[in-house]
């Protein structure tokens, strides 16, 4: 028998997914530090986050290079990850709320 292997997105690249295609408005998608944003793993594997970060909210620190590093908490430690803008989304605000 041959061993299974064990990598980085076994058991795992179903839940990537899409049913439409990327488009180019996906990969430079403005971002402002301070936005608050939703990680959504896409099918492109170029600045990925650890898929355990799927549908975590986070917020933007600042852009470096064509990505962004984003702060999220996880438990109580603070944490920063690089992200791809396929990635991320914005979260819109809600109707009854005004910052």
């Amino acid at each position: 028998m041959v061993k299974r292997s064990k990598g980085f997105f076994s058991k795992g690249t179903k839940s990537t997914r899409m049913r439409k295609k990327l488009t180019a408005n996906d990969f430079v998608k403005p971002f402002k530090p301070g936005d608050k944003v939703v990680i959504t793993i896409k099918p492109y594997f170029k600045g990925l986050p650890h898929p355990r970060y799927n549908g975590r909210g986070a917020e933007v620190v600042r852009k470096q290079g064509d990505a962004y590093i984003i702060a999220i908490t996880d438990g109580n430690a603070k944490k920063t990850l690089i992200v791809s803008p396929v990635h991320i989304t914005k979260v819109k605000e809600p109707k009854g709320k005004s910052a």
